[in-house]
């Protein structure tokens, strides 16, 4: 079909084409970005924690007494809470993944090194976290009794009690070793003042609590022999048992002290839910974007494509008489289609990546993948011969005979 006709006509009715490709334009650029970023976000909620979500339950507590042993109060809560029926494992922690704690600290492969070689995510272990949180030892070894540290006597600022040993997460040990054997490696961990700690095992990934954006992976995680003390602890038991655990354990640390108070007690499926609460809005959100943009692109080009019928009706009942066929008809409007949202998609794949830069530069989002502008456009395309389809039926069937005795 010769084009020529098809230009004419459009540059007759400049206004209304340049608003349908800029609709598009708009509509593609957005479409574009909403959908990476609800991709990303759909990621956030598949990540894996790295422990037995479905098996743990979780309590935060504070003494009111301002000189309570913390180290005593500890272990007479560990070993209260370990024989409560349906508790396979207990532990105090400092952190746990979904939580709101962050602890964090600097790693360096040598000494004097200015700049870090990673920021990684720092989990406590009593000598019952890999039990409690379902971690396995993937390499090398977990650690000896005699490597324990107490919270207390650890001052990361002060000559004393060193951390001898660590347990690196698999993705970590692999981004500080590339190719290489982590086991028997020294890190640096707590500055210069401290001794170098040696890696004695690899477990699986461990993801770090908190938002994504606090360090360069989710799996930067290192454990520490340290039996740290802060009235927090997580519990290993079956799902079925979990909230009977909870209740049995708070009645089992208020009889322990009974002048604390119970700070925080969820399951950690439940504190994983409130997590990715703002995700799960986040994707809503887009999506009810995206479906009102399309809706509204599509609407655009039925609503011009039947003005355009309207006005056209002298024309085609002409090509009509003429010998034009239906096909022909249809054909036509379905091209015209095409070179507008051709149009409007060019301009939307460069409108796309010029905001994916800037949603970078502002708010740290991801490169937009190149095979999501091919995608885009060929939704778009579709979705533009879809909406175009029933006016241009319409005009394919107007009779030669009424379509010039109308005018």
């Amino acid at each position: 079909m010769d084009l020529l006709p098809i230009f004419n006509q459009l540059m007759r009715h400049k206004t209304a084409s340049l608003l349908l490709v800029l609709e598009i334009a708009l509509s593609c650029a957005i479409i574009c970005n909403a959908v990476f970023i609800i991709s990303n976000r759909v990621n956030e909620l598949r990540t894996q924690s790295g422990v037995v979500d479905d098996e743990l339950v979780y309590l935060a507590t504070s003494s009111l007494l301002p000189d309570v042993n913390s180290d005593a109060l500890r272990q007479q809560d560990v070993q209260a809470l370990t024989v409560l029926p349906g508790v396979k494992a207990a532990s105090s922690v400092n952190q746990i993944p979904y939580g709101g704690n962050v602890w964090g600290s600097d790693i360096r492969l040598q000494a004097g090194q200015t700049r870090p070689t990673a920021h990684a995510s720092i989990y406590m272990d009593d000598g019952h976290l890999l039990q409690t949180y379902g971690l396995q030892v993937v390499e090398g070894r977990s650690f000896l009794p005699d490597e324990y540290i107490e919270n207390s006597a650890f001052d990361p600022n002060k000559i004393g009690p060193t951390v001898p040993s660590i347990l690196l997460g698999k993705t970590l040990a692999q981004r500080l070793f590339p190719g290489d054997s982590p086991i028997g490696k020294r890190v640096y961990i707590w500055g210069e003042e401290q001794p170098p700690s040696t890696v004695v095992g690899v477990v699986k990934d461990l993801m770090a609590p908190g938002e994504g954006g606090t360090f360069a992976n989710r799996y930067d995680s290192v454990i520490f022999p340290i039996r740290v003390s802060n009235g927090a602890y997580a519990l290993r038991t079956t799902p079925e048992q979990r909230q009977s655990v909870l209740k049995a354990a708070t009645t089992a640390l208020n009889q322990q002290d009974p002048n604390r108070i119970i700070e925080q007690q969820d399951t950690l499926e439940q504190m994983r839910s409130d997590f990715h609460q703002r995700d799960r809005a986040v994707i809503w959100l887009l999506v009810s974007v995206c479906a009102a943009l399309l809706a509204v692109t599509a609407f655009g080009i039925i609503g011009q494509a039947s003005f355009w019928v309207q006005q056209r009706t002298r024309q085609i009942g002409i090509r009509r008489a003429l010998g034009a066929t239906r096909r022909h008809i249809l054909r036509y409007f379905q091209l015209e289609n095409f070179l507008l949202s051709s149009a409007g998609i060019v301009l939307g794949l460069l409108l796309a990546y010029a905001l994916n830069m800037l949603l970078m530069n502002r708010y740290e989002l991801p490169r937009l993948p190149l095979y999501y502008l091919p995608a885009s456009a060929i939704v778009l395309w579709l979705l533009g011969q879809l909406a175009v389809l029933g006016p241009a039926r319409r005009a394919a069937s107007i009779p030669p005979a009424v379509a010039t005795r109308s005018l």
